[in-house]
């Protein structure tokens, strides 16, 4: 979801692309912005009411920590429902990509938010893999971690362009290494796939939240393009959030 890399640069003159003074300038990347964090945040809510909701209809009981599936439970991740549960996120991101161009900025809003949903419902499966309260510890640990390498990645001066390409090489690096892991099921490679993700994903959050910047202040939109630009950018954000808080429960979460 990375963003091609702009011409723009911190400390050059102003971008052409955009009409209006500096302090407009400032004023519009500012709701820009604004408008990215806010989308993102409540999808990501959405998405942690649905996990917690279903994993809520799904357990019955817990024996010690081990979870007692209820019947709508068994159905849900005992069978082969699973990989649609699983899979069905990977099908909204291409169906994002394909039409955001021909939605308008309220559609793509509610396409966001309808991804968030099935996101929280794939991510509900580790609540049965983690205790409750490791996953709290994560989220807030990595909320902690995103925010602070966010306001980074906006207020740095320092251009992290050359760290695109590094990055995505990165990230298919451990798509690649988690595909041969599941027919190795290598706890130590797993571990390191872990580590390396999370890495990654910091990386990229800094890199991202960069891009946003550059591609408001250079791109010269308003208006409704901005509007559907945030959901595209929330989007970017959510993702680099959800990942990088996977990878750090795989590495520091408390299994059942």
């Amino acid at each position: 979801m990375a963003f091609e890399n702009s011409p723009f640069r911190y400390g050059a003159q102003q971008p052409t692309g955009y009409a209006g003074t500096q302090v407009e300038v400032d004023q519009g990347l500012r709701t820009f912005m604004l408008g990215v964090y806010n989308n993102m945040v409540v999808g990501l809510g959405i998405s942690g009411l649905v996990a917690l909701g279903l994993n809520m209809a799904s357990v019955a009981a817990y024996q010690g920590t081990r979870p007692i599936l209820t019947p709508f439970g068994q159905t849900l991740y005992l069978s082969p429902l699973k990989w649609v549960l699983m899979l069905a996120p990977l099908a909204f991101i291409f169906v994002f990509s394909m039409r955001m161009d021909r939605m308008s900025a309220s559609s793509a809003r509610t396409m966001f938010w309808a991804f968030a949903a099935v996101m929280g419902a794939s991510l509900s499966s580790l609540l049965l893999v983690f205790t409750g309260g490791s996953v709290v510890q994560v989220f807030f640990i990595t909320a902690a971690a995103f925010g602070s390498l966010s306001l980074w990645g906006y207020t740095t001066r320092r251009s992290l362009s050359g760290m695109g390409s590094f990055l995505m090489m990165g990230l298919i690096g451990i798509i690649l290494a988690s595909l041969v892991n599941i027919f190795f099921a290598s706890s130590a490679l797993q571990f390191a796939i872990s580590v390396l993700g999370v890495l990654i994903f910091a990386g990229l959050t800094a890199y991202d939240t960069q891009k946003l910047k550059e591609m408001y202040l250079y791109g010269g939109f308003d208006g409704e393009m901005a509007a559907k630009m945030s959901v595209n950018g929330a989007l970017t954000l959510y993702l680099d959030f959800i990942n990088m808080f996977q990878f750090l429960l795989s590495l520091i979460g408390d299994r059942r």
